[in-house]
């Protein structure tokens, strides 16, 4: 298949650049059986699943991965993405400018007004590619590294909101049941959902579990090849409870969907999905490409935003409902004003 064939046209202006209140976003709601889309709210959804279906959400935290400071001794500007830990506190990173950040260098970070007396400092150990490097971080003025990155990061909104990040979107750029923190991207399927949302999920006998799976760079890769067989994604963390496999056993046993939400814990499932749809449980690593051809063991419907073209997660929904239903659907979703993108509006593929 040709990355091309994942293409589209979508105007600038449909690309949100804010949320809006959880709850309130519009919904499409895409039937694969029938090769319709139709629109409702994120009200809707419980009327747009059944009793005894099982939604199941990432539960991943997004930590403010992104660090602004200065390369050491020259004070010029620096900036280093905290891509995933691989040691207490070592991580690869994103670094730039990579050219001047060789391994050796140090770059401090410090902020007097938000964290004063806080100071952190990223060791460069190791040279990567593309401004991938393996840093070590030490600290002073806070009791361990991960508060310090707390005090001092900034939310790592993806390239294409073209704003700073802002206190509020600590709160926003999470979903209201993170718990287990390690995540560089937001889960941003499950933004959509507040508190009465769930109340209102339960009370029409929907079921509700979780997995986890640390979002990682990986999310915002482009696609670099023309093949689509040819890209690889990266792999990512995940751990599935033994409960949440259960309740998935029992749901479809009793016949109902297991509806994920978003690509994020679609990819875990699938990943976790043995030949006869039973899930392995534990910890794992999802490095599985989900494109059309791909058959399906663990979920049955999905809760998903709309996606950058000829990207992965494109390919993703592709492989799920149909590559020209989802074009078609999306082309649609432009004509009617829908926002895009990461705090953008939702589908549901029933």
């Amino acid at each position: 298949m040709d990355v091309a064939d994942f293409d589209f046209d979508l105007p600038p202006d449909r690309i949100a650049q804010e949320p809006v209140p959880r709850g309130t976003s519009r919904l499409l709601v895409v039937s694969r059986a029938a090769g319709t889309w139709r629109e409702a709210a994120m009200a809707d959804l419980p009327s747009n699943l059944a009793p005894g279906d099982l939604l199941v959400g990432n539960d991943t935290r997004v930590f403010p991965a992104r660090l602004l400071g200065r390369r050491h001794p020259t004070g010029g500007a620096a900036e280093c993405l905290l891509v995933s830990r691989v040691g207490p506190d070592e991580w690869d990173a994103l670094v730039h400018p990579g050219q001047k950040l060789k391994p050796g260098s140090e770059i401090v970070f410090e902020d007097a007004e938000r964290a004063p007396g806080v100071r952190l400092v990223a060791h460069v150990l190791d040279q990567r590619f593309f401004g991938r490097r393996r840093v070590r971080l030490t600290v002073s003025g806070a009791p361990s590294v991960d508060e310090a990155v707390d005090a001092l990061g900034h939310v790592p909104l993806p390239p294409y909101i073209h704003r700073a990040d802002r206190p509020d979107d600590r709160a926003r750029y999470q979903t209201v049941y993170a718990a287990s923190r390690g995540s560089i991207a937001a889960p941003t399927a499950g933004l959509h959902f507040d508190d009465r949302t769930l109340a209102a999920l339960a009370a029409a006998g929907i079921g509700w579990a979780t997995v986890t799976l640390h979002v990682g760079y990986g999310t915002f890769k482009p696609v670099r090849v023309e093949t689509v067989e040819d890209h690889e994604v990266d792999p990512e963390r995940y751990d599935i409870p033994l409960t949440t496999a259960d309740a998935i056993a029992r749901t479809h046993a009793a016949g109902h969907r297991v509806v994920a939400i978003g690509t994020t814990t679609t990819r875990a499932l699938e990943s976790a999905a043995k030949e006869d749809g039973t899930i392995a449980t534990g910890p794992g690593e999802a490095n599985l490409f989900i494109y059309p051809g791909h058959h399906f063991r663990a979920i049955d419907a999905l809760v998903t935003n709309f996606h950058l073209p000829k990207s992965s997660l494109l390919m993703l929904v592709s492989a799920f409902a149909g590559r020209e239903l989802i074009l078609d659907a999306y082309k649609a979703a432009i004509a009617m004003g829908f926002r895009f993108y990461s705090y953008g509006d939702a589908m549901v593929i029933v």
